[in-house]
């Protein structure tokens, strides 16, 4: 039985693609669904051509009722993954699945992280305050933005010159390169449990 994973995203999805792509051949996992908060996702796009249905959700429906853990527990969902997914998890959510679902931040947490921080406005706070280094963090969500513990963080160094779009560059290609190999590795030890 092919463990299974729920993908989470608001928006163009190049990380939901990512783990698509790299569970697409396994024979231990998949992606069973992907969901998301705007109709206007390119995520939706994405998912199509993968062939994995997806579901769009409201406000409503996911804070004041139990329809989206409901789907996600008929699916038999093992972990949920949010790829670029913008809204606070719910205590419904967190409740069902705890301790498996999981996050990516494009910074070195606890620095940069919190409400507001995301995309962009992590970036240009990095670039304004002259890090030397930045990276991106894979953790636990918890009822808070970023304050889950954390699984696993790649660094790289912000070059003299570095603009916004090479920051962003470097960040992302350590979230393709990582972000799947850590829900398969997470995937694993749950199969050993």
């Amino acid at each position: 039985m092919k463990k299974r994973i729920a993908i989470f995203a608001s928006g163009s999805g190049s990380n939901a693609q990512r783990i698509m792509e790299h569970f697409k051949r396994s024979h231990d996992a998949e992606v069973s669904i992907v969901l998301t908060n705007n109709p206007e996702a390119y995520v939706l796009q994405r998912a199509d051509n993968f062939e994995i249905p997806s579901h769009v959700f409201t406000r409503h429906e996911f804070y004041h009722t139990a329809d989206v853990v409901n789907l996600l527990m008929n699916l038999q969902v093992d972990i949920i993954v949010l790829a670029g997914f913008m809204w606070l998890i719910p205590e419904n959510l967190l409740k069902a699945f705890p301790n498996k679902i999981i996050n990516i931040h494009p910074a070195l947490l606890p620095k940069y992280g919190g409400k507001g921080m995301y995309g962009d406005h992590v970036h240009k706070a990095v670039l304004a305050n002259e890090e030397e280094e930045s990276g991106i963090t894979i953790h636990f969500v918890n009822e808070h933005f970023d304050e889950g513990e954390i699984i696993h963080q790649s660094r790289f160094r912000i070059n003299k010159g570095d603009d916004l779009e090479m920051i962003k560059f470097k960040g992302q290609q350590l979230e393709h390169l990582h972000y799947p190999k850590v829900v398969e590795s997470l995937l694993k030890r749950m199969k050993s449990l």
